[in-house]
């Protein structure tokens, strides 16, 4: 599979992203953020964490203005599977192509650790390879990962399946680390083609690294 990783200016994620992916045999191609064109040959974005310009007003709030996410909108508009990884998941909050938002950290802490993560829905190409109600262990870290919706929107990603990933504690218990709403900790889109969550997958592919569990997740994009 050909991998594509926008760059922004502060993104600091994009090498660890890369290296995830290349170990499990994809081609990757990062390519900056002024870029007009996703390459045709993609079958996967992923917009990776860090940081990004203009964080200081609100996380990926003005890094959705750069010409590549244009792109990135078109390459989902047209079915391309795209992966948002912590800044990358709040971009594409910003961008539209997921819903709600993101606020501060219900502690107003930056939180950096491993975390229990429960599998809510695996009927999507994400994560195929996991089980509903499996626990994975993946880092997090992140100031800003407090998801929030709309009731009435909330209700309607659990109607339509979008809800994918909960805080967790060891058991499957509630543990939530920054007040998201309803411990949720990833959401996809209706259709199911783009996707998003605050905890690093890409992080936690090799065991001396603490967990290999994101391993499975990124798998889920082979053929």
């Amino acid at each position: 599979m050909k991998i594509v990783i926008p760059r922004f200016p502060g993104t600091n994620c994009e090498f660890d992203t890369e290296y995830a992916f290349e170990k499990l045999g994809h081609e990757v191609a990062i390519i900056w953020h002024e870029e007009e064109i996703i390459p045709s040959d993609a079958d996967l974005v992923v917009v990776p964490g860090g940081f990004s310009y203009g964080d200081y007003l609100r996380s990926g709030a003005i890094a959705r203005f750069s010409p590549i996410m244009k792109a990135v909108r078109s390459f989902a508009d047209n079915g391309g599977y795209v992966l948002g990884i912590c800044n990358g998941f709040q971009i594409l909050l910003e961008s539209h192509l997921l819903p709600g938002a993101m606020k501060r950290n219900e502690n107003l802490h930056f939180v950096s650790k491993h975390q229990h993560l429960k599998v809510v829905n695996s009927d999507n190409r994400f994560l195929r390879r996991c089980e509903e109600g499996e626990i994975l262990n993946i880092p997090i870290a992140h100031a800003e990962g407090n998801y929030y919706i709309e009731e009435d929107r909330l209700k309607e990603l659990y109607d339509n399946g979008q809800v994918i990933l909960k805080y967790c504690d060891a058991e499957g218990n509630p543990d939530n680390p920054n007040g998201s709403v309803d411990d949720i900790a990833g959401i996809c889109n209706k259709e199911k083609n783009v996707f998003g969550l605050m905890p690093h997958p890409e992080r936690a592919i090799e065991k001396i690294l603490g967990s290999d569990d994101g391993v499975k997740m990124i798998e889920g994009f082979l053929p």
